[in-house]
């Protein structure tokens, strides 16, 4: 026998309860929450969510999530396009962002290789950042991925790589300075911190 008295919201609480993070206790308040608000605001939630799921796409040129097909940071003409900083996911294009210390452009990779979780190279967008450096016109790649075990082999591979492209001329490869502790990811870190681990980036030497 169901816990709740009705099977609609015994659904909406398993859907609620799928999120990342939310619990059952949690997915039943939200849903009585919903429950009490009117039509128009539910549905407003409800419009949203799908929105965001037919209108966000990713950038084409750095894979950041946008409402256009150029994300607004590489349509800008006001950034410096000849640096990437190469970052694991969406929130840390984010979190640099809020430093407000980066003028440069980013290359998302939507993970980092980990054979653990049987991520490699050909599942995050590695090859995508090659053809942007082949391209020419770029004078630095930042790394700027977690200082964990698969952040560093990541990072590796991807100097590897570019060594192994055939580049006319090799950009400089830099690495933000570990202010950022080991293990940390991009997304916790203190703004202060991670401001200053951009400018205070240091050479990558493989």
């Amino acid at each position: 026998m169901s816990d709740y008295p009705s099977i609609v919201l015994e659904q909406a609480v398993n859907q609620m309860a799928s999120l990342p993070g939310v619990g059952r206790r949690t997915a039943l308040r939200l849903v009585l929450h919903l429950l009490r608000q009117s039509d128009a605001e539910v549905e407003a939630f409800s419009n949203a969510f799908t929105r965001l799921k037919h209108d966000v796409v990713y950038c084409r040129e750095c894979h950041n999530i946008s409402d256009t097909e150029i994300c607004p940071i590489c349509g800008s003409t006001r950034r410096d396009h000849s640096t990437i900083c190469v970052v694991e996911n969406v929130q840390d294009v984010m979190s640099i962002e809020n430093t407000g210390q980066y003028n440069g452009v980013y290359h998302v990779l939507g993970g980092v290789i980990s054979p653990m979780e049987g991520i490699g190279p050909k599942e995050i967008e590695i090859d995508s950042l090659i053809d942007r450096v082949s391209k020419g016109d770029i004078d630095e790649i930042i790394l700027a991925l977690p200082t964990t075990m698969e952040g560093d082999t990541t990072n590796f591979y991807i100097y590897r790589r570019l060594q192994n492209a055939g580049l006319k001329e090799m950009p400089k490869l830099s690495q933000i300075a570990r202010g950022v502790a080991v293990g940390n990811q991009l997304e916790y870190t203190d703004e202060i911190t991670l401001g200053r681990s951009i400018v205070n980036r240091i050479a990558f030497n493989g």
